[in-house]
This record gives structure tokens, C-alpha cells and sequence, in this order.
């Protein structure tokens, strides 16, 4: 079976969105396909079909090919803490934490069980559309490495180079690649992709042909800017901070950006609701008076995101907002942060520590026991929903009483305050379930466009795949993909 690899210049190249919107194509023209990444390092993840956890792009790029995402699809995942340490997920469970000082010589031992993975991958399917992280010409990184290179000859993989036009000097920075990595390396390397090109493809005829003289490698399309790649969840949280304000909105949701967000794609579909603004609050600004709900987001690292809260000065805002009347909702770390206090005796997220919580929630959260990784559904405030829990720790206290949902098989979720205006879950996700985004929104008299999230995606990936069929040599990269490196 089949394989090929897109590796990048550099990071936030696109090579997420077009590794998604090739497994979509690939469907479509009736291939069997499964996405592939080796390495990736990243806090915003998914829960997988055989109950462990990956990142969330290549959830994505699974939705794209049709399939449950699976553990095997992102063997390595690197989720960073507070600490400058990582914890590391091995197909889909925490095998321990990684600091700067042990990850190159740990890494190169998890080889192996990133070719375990790929092999079983390989197997299901006719073709497995890998993606690389970061950039192969990082070669002060190259001992070791198993996310480009190191894999990519590991497997024989060829692989296809990423240049992004839009940052410019692409013409550089892709001649430049095969000018510092080793020579064996350079021959895994049998194109190239011009990616987020805006204006006349034939503008830059001369330049595309440069770099295939100057590189030796053949050119395999000019993909244009795709505005659909905005309509699906990202995994950066760089782009978190861009605020734009719908005509007609009239209920603000503010989300304050701390240090280790996580899953803050929870909050994507208020993006479509017309009467909605979504505002993700950057350190350094305050939360805006005009918010009517405050949402504090999943984090990775509870105690030090509470202490970052506390550092910008948006526990006063927050605080100030419920004084006033104001509605908080907390989602997994948020929830915790809603408490009168947070415990981590074990040194689970780092050294053992406790730190008082907000204290608009009468609970109390101990960060102890196994992480919680499972696919969920259930009914709040009268809907129904689906969605995942992925947590460390247990909360309890009065406030549960009044859960803020029940899950299946009667089980209750979250807490909420007797007023009924701080509400907290562990679950994500759950926003994508139009009923139950219907009925939050009409707890304000707002309507709702009840736009189906997960269609909206579908549609999305259907478009980038139309224009990578519109603008990429299918045929060609698809016998490099059946022929091998």
C-alpha cells in the first residue's frame, strides 16, 4: 500500500489543512485513507475511538478521510507544561513527562513505536497521507528525529516540500532546504507544493520554475489562499486573538487566551451564530466590560493557568463581571478554576502545589487518580448532546448537586451555582451539538442559526479539496504515493 509525506519550510506553512484536504480528495476519487503523524506537539487533542488521545488536526484530517480517529494515527503527542516539561502520550496513553534535557535521546527510542503504528495504518488502507512537523531544515534537530526525516527514510516515504508564498521568500526558503539537509535526506524529496499563493498563479510562472531548476525538484501546483481553511478548527492558538464582530451581534462571549489553553475550539461554533461575538482575550487586555458570559477554556496546567489568570488581573474582571450580573461558564480546567480550591499533591502537573480558585463554585478539585479519556453523551439544560471528556482529576462539593449536565447511564456532570449563573463541565465538544447550542443561546432570548457544526466542517474540507484537484497534479503525486520513495 501506499504513502506519501508533506513536510514544511517552517511551521504554520498550512501543512495541516492540506494534508486534510488531500485525504479528502483522495476519498472522493475512492481511495481508502488514513492521515499519519508521527510527532506533534500540541495541547489541543481529541479523544480517540479506542480511548486514547491525538492531536486534533489529525482528528481532523481522520473526519476528512471518513474515519474514527484512532490512536494510531498520531503515535507521539507532546502536550507542554508549565514547567518547560511535556507530557508524552505513546498511542494514545501518558507514558511520562519530558523535559528539555531528555527529549533527544527519548525521541529516538520512540521510533519504533512510531513505526508500529504507521505499519498497522499502512495496512487498512491504499494510501496513508502523513505530515511532518515543524521543518526538515531544522538540522540541528535531525539526530533523532522521527517527525520528518528520520521518519520519512525509517518508512520510505517520499515526501513532498511545503513553501508558503504568503510569508514570502519562499523561493528561499525552499531552495535553501535542499541546500542544508544531507544529501540523503534531499533525495526523499521529490517535489515541491507553493501554498496560500493570492493573485494570478501566472505571475509567478518565472519564480516556480527557478525553483525547480535551482532545487532539482519538480513543482507539483501553486494551491491558492483558501479562505474555507477559516471555517475549520485550529489547532494554533495563535490565530485565536484576530476579532472580528458579525453584523447584527448583540452577546459578547469572552474568552480570556491563558499560557496553556487547550481544546479552545470548544468555542467554534458560537463563531456562526449571527447574534454571537466571540471574543478570545490576548494577555495584556482586559476582559471587555461588555461581555455577557465569560467562558474560561480547558487548560493543560490548572494551578499555573490560575496563577496566570491572577497575574494579568482577570480574576478582578471575572469577579467584577459575576458582581454585576454576569454569566461564567468554566469547560474541564476552567471548571476547576471555578472552585474554591485546586490540590495537586502528587505533582501530577508539575511539583505539588494547591491554589485557591475563584470560589464562584462551591467544589473543590484534587488533580489525583488516572486521566479521564472517553467519548460522551447526554442532555443539558433539556437537549441532547455529544462530546468527550479528557481530564486529570476528581471535583467534588455542594454545587454538584445541581449538575450541569447528565451523561448517559445517569451519570452527572459538572456543578452550577444556586443562582444558575456559573455553570462548569468536564465535557468538550459539546457546543457542536446544535440542540444543546440552540438551548444555551435561548437562556438569553437569542436565536440561533442551528447550523450543523460538524456539516460545516464537512463542507469546508469538500471545498479545499476542490481546489487541490483545481490546482495540484493529482496524478502525479498519486503514482509517487503507489510507487514509494
Amino acid at each position: 500500500m501506499g504513502a506519501i509525506m508533506l513536510q514544511g519550510t517552517g511551521s504554520d506553512v498550512g501543512k495541516s489543512v492540506l494534508v486534510a484536504g488531500l485525504c479528502r480528495a483522495l476519498v472522493r476519487r475512492g481511495y481508502r485513507v488514513r492521515p499519519f503523524k508521527p510527532q506533534n506537539m500540541s495541547n489541543n487533542a481529541a479523544v480517540t475511538v479506542d480511548g486514547g488521545e491525538i492531536g486534533r488536526a489529525q482528528a481532523l484530517q481522520a473526519m476528512a478521510a471518513g474515519v474514527e480517529p484512532h490512536s494510531d494515527m498520531n503515535p507521539v503527542l507532546l502536550k507542554p507544561q508549565a514547567d518547560h516539561t511535556s507530557q508524552l502520550i505513546v498511542h494514545g496513553r501518558v507514558r511520562g513527562t519530558l523535559g528539555g534535557g531528555n527529549f533527544r535521546q527519548a525521541r529516538g527510542q520512540l521510533l519504533s513505536d512510531v513505526m508500529t503504528s504507521f505499519h498497522r495504518l499502512r495496512a487498512q488502507c491504499d494510501i496513508v497521507v502523513v505530515e511532518g512537523a515543524g521543518s526538515p531544515a531544522e538540522i540541528n534537530l535531525r539526530a533523532g528525529d522521527i517527525a520528518n526525516m528520520g521518519f520519512a527514510r525509517a518508512a520510505d516515504v517520499p515526501v513532498i516540500l511545503v513553501g508558503d508564498i504568503n510569508r514570502g521568500g519562499v523561493i528561499a526558503s525552499i531552495v535553501g532546504t535542499r541546500t542544508v539537509i544531507d544529501p540523503g535526506d534531499a533525495a526523499m524529496i521529490r517535489g515541491f507544493l507553493i501554498n496560500k499563493f493570492r493573485g494570478d498563479p501566472a505571475l509567478f510562472e518565472d519564480g516556480y520554475r527557478q525553483i525547480e531548476s535551482l532545487s532539482g525538484w519538480r513543482g507539483f501546483g501553486v494551491i491558492p489562499w483558501l479562505p474555507a481553511a477559516a471555517r475549520l478548527p485550529s489547532e494554533d492558538a495563535v490565530v485565536l486573538e484576530k476579532r472580528e464582530r458579525p453584523d447584527g451581534a448583540r452577546f459578547v462571549i469572552a474568552c480570556p487566551i491563558l499560557p496553556r489553553i487547550s481544546n479552545f475550539d470548544d468555542l467554534d461554533p458560537f463563531r456562526t451564530e449571527p447574534e454571537v461575538e466571540l471574543v478570545m482575550v490576548p494577555p495584556g487586555s482586559p476582559i471587555p466590560a461588555e461581555a455577557s458570559l465569560i467562558v474560561l477554556p480547558g487548560s493543560k496546567t490548572t494551578i499555573a493557568d490560575m496563577q496566570a489568570l491572577r497575574a494579568q488581573g482577570w480574576d478582578i474582571d471575572i469577579l467584577a463581571h459575576h458582581r454585576h450580573g454576569g454569566a461564567v461558564l468554566g469547560i474541564c480546567g476552567g471548571y476547576q478554576m471555578l472552585g474554591r480550591r485546586i490540590a495537586d499533591p502528587h505533582g501530577i502537573e508539575g511539583p505539588p502545589a494547591a491554589i485557591d480558585g475563584l470560589g464562584l463554585l462551591d467544589i473543590e478539585t484534587a488533580l489525583s487518580g488516572g486521566k479521564t479519556l472517553q467519548q460522551v453523551s447526554g442532555r443539558a439544560l433539556d437537549a441532547a448532546f455529544t462530546g468527550y471528556e479528557m481530564h486529570m482529576g476528581r471535583t467534588s462539593g455542594p454545587d454538584g448537586a445541581r449538575p450541569f449536565a447528565h451523561l448517559d447511564r445517569g451519570r452527572p456532570d459538572g456543578a452550577t451555582s444556586p443562582d444558575g449563573r456559573v455553570m462548569g463541565t468536564y465535557v468538550h465538544g459539546l457546543f457542536a451539538s446544535t440542540p444543546l447550542r440552540k438551548a444555551f443561546l435561548a437562556r438569553w432570548n437569542l436565536s440561533s442559526s442551528e447550523q450543523d457544526h460538524n456539516a460545516a466542517v464537512h463542507a469546508a474540507l469538500d471545498d479545499i479539496a476542490a481546489q487541490m484537484e483545481a490546482h495540484v497534479d493529482m496524478p502525479a503525486l498519486i503514482a509517487l504515493a503507489q510507487k514509494g520513495a
